[in-house]
């Protein structure tokens, strides 16, 4: 997938083209791999890597195999952080009108990251530090996230990362989340059923558009969060998901994309 912006300049699209392409593929890659994502010439390629690499942005490995770099962690780290502050509106907005505890997290290597909460003001009520990363197949975020990939991008994901199982209620096995992520797209979220702790019951909905795969949530004890709760907060997620992906939606800030072949 090649970025194009309107009126933008052409080597800026191409690197981070490459950028995007290496993080896609969720591993190290060759030259002849990413020649074969894109439709730039070879010697182009080459000599974007190399700046990529002087710069820290890309790593060569021993194997001559790339890999993204460590300076990209800094940008990431705040780019996540302006996200979330971005989307703090909508989730305060949630809190208001369910009383429970909002969450805003996105898709980080193999696991999920957490990068905005707003808390409940129950005193009983779900918490998780800003920071904080889970796996994917035992959250609401995380399967409302992996609902948005392709199942052999799911198996790749639960491979490297593993698939522990915090409670007895947990997915431990491929097939198992490969369902229910099916019945999560059939419906439209996800949800964590005491899955990641005991006591706990969490909705989670997609943020459509969003550059890197993200999802919102409402959480809060079994007892409060039933069927009833559902019923109210999924349209109110939804809405919320909206709201913040036409914010997020790089087509939103004059960029277009196109297919790369």
């Amino acid at each position: 997938m090649a970025v194009k912006t309107i009126g933008g300049v052409q080597s800026v699209e191409r690197v981070f083209e490459l950028l995007e392409l290496i993080t896609d593929a969720g591993r190290e890659v060759t030259l002849s791999e990413l020649a074969g994502s894109t439709d730039l010439p070879l010697p182009t390629i080459h000599r974007l890597l190399r700046t990529l690499v002087a710069l820290g942005y890309a790593r060569q490995l021993p194997n001559r195999r790339y890999a993204l770099g460590p300076r990209l962690i800094r940008l990431g780290d705040g780019a996540s952080k302006q996200l979330g502050a971005l989307a703090r509106p909508q989730l305060a907005s949630l809190v208001s009108e369910l009383g429970e505890t909002s969450n805003m997290a996105m898709l980080d290597g193999d696991m999920v990251v957490y990068i905005a909460q707003v808390p409940s003001a129950h005193s009983m009520r779900m918490f998780t530090e800003v920071g904080r990363r889970v796996h994917t197949h035992d959250s609401g975020v995380g399967k409302a996230i992996l609902a948005q990939l392709d199942d052999d991008r799911v198996r790749g994901i639960v491979a490297r990362a593993g698939m522990p199982t915090p409670t007895e209620m947990s997915i431990g096995t491929v097939d198992e989340l490969l369902a229910d992520l099916a019945r999560t797209r059939e419906r439209g979220y996800a949800i964590d059923d005491n899955e990641q702790e005991i006591g706990v019951r969490c909705f989670a909905v997609a943020v459509p558009g969003a550059p890197t795969p993200t999802a919102i949530s409402v959480s809060g004890p079994v007892s409060r969060v039933g069927d009833a709760f559902a019923a109210r907060a999924i349209p109110l997620l939804l809405a919320a998901a909206r709201v913040i992906g036409d914010d997020v939606r790089p087509e939103a800030h004059g960029v277009s994309h196109k297919s790369a072949g």
